[in-house]
């Protein structure tokens, strides 16, 4: 009797293809390629416009300092505020079934769908209401840094939200079961048995909110304005810095941003990948 053979890894690539394979392959690369070609000719292009000449008059700009240092704040204030409303909520989808789940499913993309203007244009609004207004006497909002935050916020939660409900069922309930039976709460078999299973969804849903906010725009524009030295951050930079005919100091900050991104999602995503490997078979 002969042993069963193990099966070959869906990943793997024959060695020996045949020629329609061939052929499929290079249909692959070529559509997936041309996509990436873009994307690479585009970050050339800025980086070939710009010198470093014109990153070091960008650094030394009081704005733009001022800029880069909202930007970061900001953005760190909403991924831990992202994190706080995506965990429970991811959790809640994931786990329970209730009246009105899809309804609040399909409103959870709302943000992802509609342009960013809509979202900067209806929290603008919503501060023109009696009950806004009310918080407009007690905290300035509007055309302050609250409302940079906010606007951030309603954008990244969204996506924060996607990955902790993507997480979440990805983690079999069995173990939350187990402790509930040994005598752990609802609360306590959340914190000590969910919570640890969801770290690196955790780090991705903060770290994606972290970006998303980095590069936000438009809710930034009309609910905060683009004033210098109060509410500007590195997109609005970008804005004014060509609204005046400064392509230089524009490009340059760009590829400030992209560098900031990229620098944030590899370093979360080695650490996740050193996390993962780490973890027992």
């Amino acid at each position: 009797m002969t042993a069963a053979r193990s099966p070959q890894p869906a990943s793997s690539i024959p060695r020996d293809p045949t020629g329609a394979d061939r052929a499929f392959l290079a249909a692959l690369i070529l559509l997936g390629g041309s996509y990436l070609l873009v994307l690479v000719a585009m970050l050339v292009a800025d980086a070939s416009y710009t010198s470093p000449s014109h990153l070091w008059k960008a650094l030394r700009s009081p704005e733009i300092r001022f800029a880069i240092h909202l930007s970061f704040l900001t953005c760190t204030l909403t991924a831990i505020l992202s994190i706080w409303v995506a965990v429970p909520i991811g959790y809640l989808l994931a786990r329970w079934r209730f009246p009105g789940r899809a309804l609040v499913d399909a409103l959870l993309d709302i943000p992802i769908v509609l342009p960013p203007l809509v979202i900067g244009l209806s929290l603008l609004i919503l501060f023109q209401t009696p009950p806004g207004r009310a918080i407009e006497r007690i905290i300035p909002v509007t055309y302050a840094v609250p409302s940079v935050i906010l606007a951030q916020f309603m954008v990244a939660c969204a996506f924060a939200v996607r990955t902790m409900r993507a997480t979440f069922d990805q983690i079999s309930p069995r173990q939350e079961h187990v402790a509930l039976t040994l005598g752990c709460s609802r609360p306590q078999a959340f914190w000590w048995v969910v919570i640890p299973e969801a770290k690196r969804g955790i780090l991705t849903a903060g770290t994606l909110a972290w970006a998303r906010a980095l590069g936000e725009f438009g809710p930034i524009l009309i609910f905060s304005g683009a004033t210098r030295m109060k509410t500007e951050v590195l997109p609005t930079t970008v804005f004014l810095e060509l609204s005046v005919g400064n392509l230089e100091a524009a490009v340059a900050v760009s590829l400030l941003m992209v560098v900031a991104a990229v620098a944030v999602l590899l370093i979360i995503r080695t650490f996740g990948a050193q996390e993962s490997l780490g973890r027992p078979l």
